[in-house]
């Protein structure tokens, strides 16, 4: 069991790269402005600066971004209605495809942009947009290039009810056809480009924030349940069960590690189904269909348990046939999944998927070394049995050749 308490530990240590991103600077002066307040925001190193206006609601604003590819875009805006990208009133910046010169447009993310059905293209913003500009770092001299930081500044007038809370969205991408900015990365810092701010006191909604806990507490348990306690449990039923002075504990031991990884997995696909319903535009086409498989291969399997014929029942191998193979597939299926989980996660080359490898190595490296076992205890048994028939040895084992005077 020590490599699931060991791969447990490391998979906590994971969450920390989400806490670190809050350390990053904040600035409230700029070239042509000084602000009253500034935050860091918790992904991409952005971060912006503000004044609010009480006695007219205005806001000023200056959002700090970087570029990741010479061709690409940075994007700022607000949503008015919810903490997410579908429904933002952005204001994007990028090259100008004829003059290579910067140039600031507002676009309105609607759904079907979020899912890729038409491209994005520029519309007039229907909040109270005051005005807007941007700006490189380094002045009329600067040129953009992978990691170029920009400044786009806006000042908008609140609406009368929500002249406190405002929803923050920002985003950067790698190319623009046209005047046509393309879809972003979709790690998890760039799907967690969103921040409700109190613009009064400065202090951060953790709405988002306990979305992004989700998400990981999400990958966390479908990791430990399909990804460690189901390949354990089928390992178990596979070598235990031939020794015969466990008798039947071996089954009860697969039985209670299969029930708790299913349960856990249980819990783990409900709040895979909760993320889904929170983040409708995001969609994840093989690992939610390989999730969905593995947990229906899950329940076959529980529900196998419970019409499990007698060992004298003529349907018996029948059964037994439709258990290893769905149990089989159940594990082979939840494990792919795991792995494109890290994908999703944005953690194909991170430390916690070198450590879920090193325990499935451990965990196969045992079951061969097991499978290497029990051949040779079957040809030593199978061995015996021939001698025993040809009379060599006797019913004890002992060798039972007869002497010559």
């Amino acid at each position: 069991m020590f490599p699931f308490f060991f791969f447990s530990f490391l998979i906590f240590l994971s969450f920390f790269p989400f806490t670190i991103v809050f350390s990053s600077q904040c600035t409230t002066s700029t070239s042509t402005k000084i602000f009253e307040k500034c935050m860091p925001l918790n992904s991409q190193d952005a971060s912006i600066a503000w004044t609010f206006h009480p006695h007219n609601a205005t806001l000023d604003i200056v959002f700090f971004g970087s570029f990741i590819s010479p061709s690409g875009w940075v994007g700022f805006g607000i949503n008015p209605n919810s903490p997410e990208m579908t429904g933002t009133r952005a204001l994007i910046a990028f090259p100008d495809p004829n003059s290579g010169q910067l140039v600031l447009l507002p676009y309105i993310i609607d759904p079907s942009v979020k899912l890729q059905k038409s491209p994005l293209l520029s519309k007039p913003l229907d909040i109270h947009l005051l005005a807007s500009s941007s700006t490189l770092y380094g002045g009329k001299m600067a040129t953009i290039h992978n990691g170029a930081t920009i400044q786009i500044y806006i000042t908008l007038k609140l609406v009368p009810n929500n002249t406190k809370s405002v929803h923050f969205v920002w985003n950067r991408g790698i190319y623009v056809q046209g005047y046509s900015p393309t879809i972003h990365p979709t790690n998890i810092n760039d799907l967690s480009s969103v921040a409700t701010i109190d613009v009064l006191s400065g202090s951060q909604a953790i709405c988002h924030n306990n979305f992004l806990t989700l998400k990981n507490v999400h990958g966390v348990i479908n990791a430990i349940s399909w990804g460690v306690i189901l390949p354990i449990g089928a390992v178990t039923a596979r070598y235990l069960r031939h020794v015969e002075s466990l008798g039947p504990a071996w089954f009860y031991a697969h039985a209670g590690i299969q029930l708790s990884g299913i349960l856990l997995g249980t819990v783990g696909f409900a709040i895979g189904i909760r993320l889904g319903q929170l983040s409708p535009g995001r969609v994840y086409g093989l690992h939610q269909k390989l999730g969905i498989a593995t947990f229906i291969l899950g329940m076959l399997q529980t529900l196998a348990l419970f019409f499990r014929p007698k060992t004298t029942n003529k349907f018996r191998r029948y059964w037994k046939s439709y258990h290893h193979f769905v149990g089989y597939a159940c594990v082979v299926l939840g494990v792919v999944n795991v792995f494109q989980g890290f994908e999703v996660m944005g953690e194909g080359r991170s430390y916690v998927k070198l450590a879920y490898c090193l325990c499935l190595s451990t965990l196969i490296g045992v079951s061969v070394a097991l499978e290497v076992n029990s051949w040779v205890v079957f040809c030593r048994k199978a061995k015996e049995e021939k001698m025993r028939r040809e009379g060599l040895i006797g019913s004890s084992g002992k060798y039972s050749g007869s002497s010559h005077g």
